[in-house]
């Protein structure tokens, strides 16, 4: 299966298709698709359903989808990572809507179906959609500023489709939603120091310091601190073999105390060095 690559933190663009023609495939980012045209299939983790105009389709880094096009469809695509949501959507956001953005990043909100069910909501989200493409593209005065905005009204509209859902509540009082949802938080927050101290995730998910690591512990496994050496570690991978960073600096981007630390865990991690482990990879 194909894995599609990018390490831009935000991109937005539009395409046009007859045919489909991108084999079954992930990605190391979210998607967020808009129909603005056409019809079809859309075949998601092996699930296949109907898509039509102004359908909206949020996807997971994990999720694999493919579509078989029946109507020639015009596409939206707005890709992002989860270092965009942390440093620009999710500060300032009050704690529910940010409990409901973390739901909806989990995987556990996952519809074989669009995001956006309310009628004005699906032409409200095409208009969005369209006023977002023009500022990226245009890049006039203060159009990052316009650009976020625009994107954290969408992403509040579809919290709002997503709250209308009855089986969100359910998803909220279950113990699996509750570690879905620290996990999402460990994988946003793992290279920020201050959020990731044990009394400020026991805080966010109102669990006792004490208790939050045992938890995390009992319902996966591993550890806090595992987790997040895992996250770091996966992101050392992408790094190395697609971008042009030293092996200091990515110890420095990933705040490890030094490269020296950084060989050690990594070797300890994939058993190669980093040094072995991107020039093998882009031999």
């Amino acid at each position: 299966m194909k894995r599609i690559i990018n390490f831009r933190d935000f991109n937005v663009f539009t395409v046009e298709k007859e045919v489909w023609d991108v084999e079954y495939h992930n990605h190391n980012f979210y998607e967020l698709i808009a129909i603005e045209s056409g019809k079809g299939k859309h075949r998601l983790n092996d699930i296949t359903f109907s898509y039509k105009k102004g359908d909206v389709f949020l996807l997971q880094p994990s999720d694999q989808h493919e579509f078989t096009i029946s109507k020639k469809t015009k596409f939206i695509y707005i890709k992002f990572t989860d270092h965009y949501i942390s440093t620009y959507l999710l500060p300032g956001k009050n704690k529910n809507v940010k409990e409901t953005i973390q739901l909806l990043l989990t995987g556990r909100s996952v519809k074989y179906e669009s995001a956006v069910l309310n009628s004005e909501d699906r032409k409200y989200f095409i208009r969005l959609a369209h006023h977002l493409l023009y500022e990226f593209s245009a890049k006039k005065k203060y159009h990052e500023e316009v650009i976020t905005e625009l994107f954290s009204i969408m992403i509040t509209l579809l919290c709002r489709n997503l709250n209308n859902d009855p089986e969100t509540t359910t998803w909220k009082n279950t113990e699996l939603s509750k570690i879905d949802r620290i996990l999402t938080y460990i994988s946003i927050y793992a290279l920020d120091e201050t959020k990731m101290k044990i009394e400020n995730i026991a805080g966010e998910f109102l669990l006792s310091p004490n208790y939050v690591s045992i938890y995390v512990k009992n319902q996966t496994g591993f550890s806090i601190q595992q987790h997040v050496i895992q996250y770091k570690m996966k992101t050392a991978e992408k790094l190395l073999l697609h971008s042009d960073y030293t092996i200091n600096e990515i110890a420095d981007k990933l705040n490890f105390t030094d490269a020296s630390h950084f060989n050690k865990l990594f070797t300890k991690y994939k058993n190669t060095s980093p040094s072995k482990y991107k020039t093998e990879g882009k031999e």
